[in-house]
């Protein structure tokens, strides 16, 4: 069962054959591999630290993550079994009552700063914007952090993008035309939404 996102589809990708910049393929390389469930389900307990049923709470339909992207609550068991085994969250204790024992679980050292890089990394392609960017900075809030950063950072590697659409000229019109016009509208819509909620005077 896959992780939807709420309130329907993805953007679309604008860029899906575009190069990394050097400094970015090495930051990345510091960051392990993980799909957004895990991600997600990690930086919640680098945050705090939570048992299973919360977390899912946190990521169900109308909880205050799950606004944004919904994750099953058998992903995010299975989530948090993963980052056990990588070494990224422990068990630091049980709920003692008369239910079902729930085991709390807190992020490591390591795991703690494989969150806080992920957590202020920018997006690579446009259509992540609706899932993970919106994620982190939902998670951030949640934080108390200031987003600022994270957007001005989003905004440097999609301007790039931009200029290298409105460089380009659809060879014969028709459909290749209406695709490049498409890209470059949602690309457009992208950055117009950054500077809408990006802080002023900071």
């Amino acid at each position: 069962m896959r992780a939807v996102p709420a309130g329907g589809g993805r953007l679309p990708s604008c860029f899906m054959n575009a190069q990394q910049p050097a400094g970015r393929a090495r930051r990345a390389a510091a960051i392990p591999e993980m799909p957004l469930p895990e991600w997600l389900v990690l930086t919640i307990l680098s945050q705090q630290a939570a048992h299973g049923f919360a977390v899912a709470q946190l990521t169900a339909a109308g909880g205050r993550l799950g606004r944004v992207w919904q994750i099953p609550k058998a992903v995010v068991y299975r989530a948090i079994g993963r980052l056990l085994d990588a070494g990224l969250i422990v068990s630091e204790f049980t709920e003692p009552g008369m239910g079902p024992q729930r085991t709390v679980y807190t992020a490591t050292d390591q795991g703690h700063a494989a969150a806080a890089r992920w957590l202020h990394e920018p997006v690579e392609h446009v259509r992540e914007l609706r899932s993970e960017l919106l994620l982190k900075l939902a998670l951030l809030d949640r934080a108390g952090e200031d987003p600022a950063p994270l957007l001005r950072a989003q905004r440097a590697v999609l301007e790039p993008l931009v200029a290298a659409l409105d460089s380009r000229h659809a060879n014969g019109g028709g459909f290749d035309a209406t695709l490049l016009a498409w890209r470059r509208a949602n690309a457009v819509a992208a950055l117009d939404f950054l500077d809408a909620v990006t802080p002023r005077n900071r």
